[in-house]
């Protein structure tokens, strides 16, 4: 009795603290005009409601310190992906072997994969593709790179940032 009365007060929380967020966003977008505060409020009641809906909260909650220390590694990661690619792009001679890698993922569906294949997608020739539940499907310029080793340093980076402790073993095909 008192577990669901503390969920339900952390998800009361949670969606005040969206309403409050798209209420600003809408005041910034009218320019603060009584006008449209009536349409406003309604506005933001249904898109706090269907966020709700199609973004539940979730057990692990991501926090802005988090993520501000996962800024420098995209940054890194951003830039080697893009020195990376412009080689390729003007060198005729750059190694070649382009397929698809299936990687067994440790990190928990939702934000923490979605953030492992947004940097997936930012590592030197790489690009996250899709996943069945249990592997992310990159999109490689050159298998002959130690990818595994990379995602699996990424993969353990972005659960460290959120908090998530991953073990050594990757998980079985189930």
């Amino acid at each position: 009795m008192v577990t669901d009365m503390i969920a339900l007060r952390g998800n009361l929380m949670i969606a005040l603290k969206r309403f409050v967020l798209l209420g600003a966003l809408w005041v910034a977008l009218t320019s603060n005009d009584p006008a449209a505060w009536p349409v406003g409020l309604l506005t933001v009641a249904a898109a706090t409601m269907l966020s709700l809906r199609l973004l539940p909260p979730a057990a692990h909650r991501v926090r802005l310190i988090t993520l501000v220390g996962l800024v420098p590694g995209f940054l890194a990661g951003s830039l080697r992906g893009g020195i990376d690619v412009a080689r390729r792009a003007f060198d005729p001679r750059m190694p070649l072997s382009p397929g698809w890698l299936a990687y067994l993922v440790r990190l928990p569906s939702g934000a923490p994969r979605a953030a492992l294949g947004g940097e997936l997608s930012l590592m030197p020739g790489t690009l996250a593709a899709g996943e069945d539940g249990r592997a992310i499907y990159v999109h490689c310029l050159d298998l002959d790179q130690p990818h595994d080793e990379a995602i699996a340093a990424e993969e353990r980076r972005i659960g460290a940032g959120l908090g998530l402790p991953l073990d050594d073993r990757r998980r079985p095909p189930s």
